[in-house]
């Protein structure tokens, strides 16, 4: 079985709280990208156990660890005891803010229910997936969304126009568990979560940059000072939509007008930086 895994991209992200396990409080306004990496699945015999495999040699253990705990997350839930050969085929930049960890596990735990004809719903292998991390429990859903809470609360919301996400992330990488720890320590901003839901509703481009923010954003800038140079980059060339992704290290620039992106992101990549362009899933 080979999969399509799918990434996204947070028109905001508001810190709105800390619990006492550690986790933050968030709002965010999630949208899906065609951008993906291919995860292939399959059963095998024998007792040689299960593998995960990935052809990014840069790829860290932490998100090749990410997909070996669903893994074993969906064999202590549902008790079976075949084993499987995990191979990820990488094309979501790593470490950059995207979900593309996060969603590799969604796609793990989907392909096991699949392929064992296990009785869960993608509802409640969303929610057992909280235990893996904030990001995975959106990729059961893959649509524009509100989530809440620490990432279990999706709910959708309607896009109007198709949009197109030019993503462009600096060599240098950041740690999202790095960056919410030393977010804790810059002020937070005021985000309009609603202006920007609104905005996506009616199409309105200013109302959207007008109300988008990321409070995880000077945390990240500071770790990768890269980041404000991009950023600043994007908007000399006119666009509206510039924002950073998740935890970082990417940048991304949201239009409905493909070739404005196309033609950017040629020259984005004449400056040795990892570029893609990707549709916004509806």
């Amino acid at each position: 079985m080979i999969i399509k895994s799918f990434s996204k991209i947070n028109l905001t992200l508001s810190v709105v709280g800390k619990r006492d396990d550690g986790y933050h409080l968030l709002r965010m306004v999630d949208l899906p990208l065609e951008l993906h990496d291919s995860v292939e699945i399959e059963k095998t015999g024998g007792n040689q156990g299960s593998y995960v495999t990935c052809d990014d040699v840069g790829l860290s253990s932490l998100k090749e660890n990410l997909c070996m705990k669903a893994f074993k997350l969906m064999q202590q839930t549902y008790g079976f005891k075949e084993t499987f050969n995990i191979r990820i085929h990488k094309n979501i930049p790593f470490a950059a803010g995207l979900g593309g960890g996060s969603s590799n596990a969604a796609i793990v735990m989907m392909a096991i229910r699949d392929i064992l004809k296990l009785p869960a719903t993608n509802e409640e292998l969303a929610a057992l997936s909280v235990k893996l991390g904030a990001d995975v429990p959106y990729f059961f859903t893959l649509k524009p969304a509100l989530v809440e809470g620490i990432g279990e609360i999706v709910k959708e919301i309607p896009v109007k126009k198709n949009y197109y996400a030019l993503v462009v992330k600096p060599v240098d990488g950041c740690s999202t568990k790095e960056i919410y720890e030393s977010s804790d320590s810059f002020d937070k901003f005021n985000i309009n979560v609603e202006g920007v839901i609104e905005g996506l509703a009616k199409g309105d481009d200013d109302l959207i940059a007008a109300s988008m923010g990321n409070d995880l954003y000077p945390a990240a800038a500071k770790q990768v000072p890269e980041i404000d140079v991009i950023l600043n980059e994007l908007r000399k060339e006119g666009l509206k939509i510039v924002a950073m992704s998740g935890s970082g290290s990417s940048c991304f620039a949201l239009s409905d007008n493909f070739w404005k992106l196309k033609l950017i992101s040629l020259k984005m990549e004449k400056k040795n930086y990892i570029v893609r362009l990707a549709k916004v899933i509806k």
